[in-house]
């Protein structure tokens, strides 16, 4: 009869590593972009990255500051709903304009609505949302 033996294997290591201050400063210009196609407002983008609107203006005109997570994951979601976007809609526009439409899948509120519930949770919401619409994990 043979006998097992235990073998160690370290886990794989799948944390991601930590976005860096250079790829939240492109994510945020690339957002200022998308807030401007989404015909989002300064208040509403303020909510977005959960800050003051008198913050979110003097980013917006380049003066941005420190980003901590938080941010830099809310930034990393709202280029994942770009890019999730942009797969399901052959026309740009037609992308652009979903943001604001009602949607059954939130019970008739548009998935800006959503996002503008101001946690991080809610931007997952949709991305999660997009990336089962178009196949993704």
């Amino acid at each position: 009869m043979a006998v097992l033996e235990r073998i160690e294997i370290d886990a794989p290591d799948f944390s991601q590593a930590p976005i860096t201050d250079a790829e939240a400063g492109a994510m945020f210009r690339a957002a200022l972009n998308l807030f401007r196609l989404w015909q989002v407002s300064d208040e509403q983008a303020a909510i977005l990255f959960d800050m003051p609107v008198r913050t979110y203006r003097r980013w917006k005109a380049g003066e941005a500051g420190r980003m901590g997570r938080d941010l830099k994951a809310r930034l990393s979601n709202l280029m994942g709903i770009h890019k999730a976007l942009r797969v399901v809609f052959q026309a740009p526009e037609r992308g652009y304009g979903w943001i604001k439409s009602p949607n059954d899948a939130f019970a008739g509120k548009s998935a800006l609505d959503v996002m503008l519930g101001g946690d991080l949770t809610d931007i997952m919401r949709v991305r999660r949302y997009l990336d089962a619409e178009r196949g993704g994990w």
